[in-house]
């Protein structure tokens, strides 16, 4: 039997079903439970630095980067890495380093506001199609299944060029397309938990459709959110990447990592360095939220428990 506590604070007495998250109490289990789980996955904690790292290094860009990263210094022109340049320059003379380092920031907010957007939109339209069902539902993943049915990358050169180049247009791009996914996986969790029984309690004690979804499916259906939305972090990079490698994404002075590799594209054979730094920022970062994305899923599943 499960025991919903609504109303007060008292930690409920009696046990719980397994898997179901029906108050504070077993929520915060699931989260130290997963906390220890994922401490124990090297692979996943190395992805969290990697993280971590990342987003200190595009908070402090002004105070790491020893140079502005649209400064030009024409005797400095395509020098090799060095003491004085440590990822080289390029063909007008600006610091590739600082420019790696600026290019963090516009990697952190694409993943950071676009994946927002796609959650947010895939949270609401996925509530509505898996809670009320019928027509909602229809609707809704008729709209997905089209989503689904195009490439993401030509989705998003399609959106691009109807709205224009502008880190703007890339988090909308970004955004729009991605809700369908979080929309599935939203209205999947409410399906199998919607009709339990401490839902049911709710609705008896007279709570509006909006507290529970809010209050009690949305909690125990946010794991797979979470584990989602970092794995299609590292997938909005990339995009934002190729994006500004075809000239229509980032656009310059502006420092990108993805329009730095279209800019030396022409030079691989005589400066490679000017390729193989903004390409190993995009490597790593995108390896380090694919490692925590799948390091959060394995300390999220139940079968891990006891491992």
């Amino acid at each position: 039997m499960v025991i919903e506590n609504i109303g007060n604070n008292k930690k409920p007495q009696g046990p719980i079903e397994p898997g179901i998250l029906d108050n504070k109490y077993s929520r915060s289990s699931l989260y130290k439970d997963a906390w220890k789980r994922l401490k124990k996955n090297k692979l996943a904690i190395l992805g969290l630095a990697i993280v971590l790292f990342l987003i200190f290094v595009a908070i402090f860009a002004p105070f790491l980067a020893p140079y502005e990263p649209n400064s030009r210094i024409k005797e400095d022109s395509s020098l090799g890495p060095s003491r004085t340049h440590l990822f080289g320059t390029d063909l007008l003379g600006r610091d590739i380093f600082s420019r790696v380092i600026y290019g963090s920031r516009i990697s952190i907010e694409v993943g950071i506001i676009a994946v927002g957007i796609s959650v947010v939109l895939g949270l609401f339209l996925g509530a509505l199609a898996g809670y009320f069902g019928r027509w909602p539902d229809a609707i809704i993943m008729r709209i997905a299944d089209i989503f689904f049915a195009f490439p993401y990358i030509l989705g998003a050169i399609a959106i691009m060029t109807i709205l224009g180049s502008g880190i703007v247009n890339i988090f909308i791009a970004i955004g729009v397309l991605g809700w369908a996914y979080f929309a599935r996986i939203f209205r999947g969790s409410i399906l199998s938990i919607k009709n339990k029984e401490y839902i049911e309690a709710a609705r008896a004690l007279g709570a509006s459709n909006t507290r529970i979804i809010t209050k009690h499916i949305f909690p125990n259906a946010i794991a797979p959110i979470i584990v989602f939305a970092t794995m299609n972090v590292g997938t909005a990079i990339i995009v934002e990447a190729a994006l500004s490698f075809l000239g229509i994404g980032v656009q310059p002075p502006t420092p990108a990592w993805g329009k730095m590799l279209s800019e030396a594209l022409s030079f691989i054979d005589i400066a490679p360095w000017m390729m193989l730094f903004p390409g190993l920022a995009i490597v790593i970062t995108v390896l380090g939220f694919v490692l925590l994305g799948d390091g959060l899923r394995d300390a999220f599943d139940p079968k891990m428990k006891n491992k």
